[in-house]
């Protein structure tokens, strides 16, 4: 995961119109959430993830192809930090017809990873 993009604005911008592929969406929110890679050992350190994330998955799930790992997401964003993408970025959300269960997902993702910035670089407050 050390070729990531870095945690900014313009990586969530990316996520939200395609740009980056799903993959590296999933790595973005799994290295926040605190998963790492061994590579020695050939499995996830999940040291640094929170105890109610480890037992639910070990493994970092599918945030993209998967329901249940991204409502959790959801569910883990403050409810103050929950409009994100409409008040920090603008982001008006997806026209009807334009959008579907993949791009509510990232959208979700791109939220959850501008949420964790917010509270990790404390964003500019406008």
């Amino acid at each position: 995961m050390s070729n990531l993009p870095p945690l900014n604005t313009d990586t969530i911008w990316a996520i939200l119109k395609e740009e980056i592929d799903d993959a590296t969406v999933n790595q973005l929110v799994w290295n926040a959430l605190g998963y790492r890679y061994d590579d020695i050992n050939k499995r996830w350190d999940i040291s640094q993830v929170d105890p109610e994330w480890q037992q639910e998955y070990p493994d970092p799930p599918d945030f993209i192809a998967n329901r249940p790992p991204t409502v959790k997401l959801t569910r883990s964003i403050p409810q103050e930090n929950k409009q994100l993408l409409k008040e920090k970025l603008g982001f008006q959300g997806y026209k009807i017809g334009e959008f579907g269960p993949r791009q509510t997902r990232r959208a979700t993702a791109a939220n959850w990873l501008l949420s964790y910035l917010q509270q990790s670089r404390k964003l500019d407050r406008d």
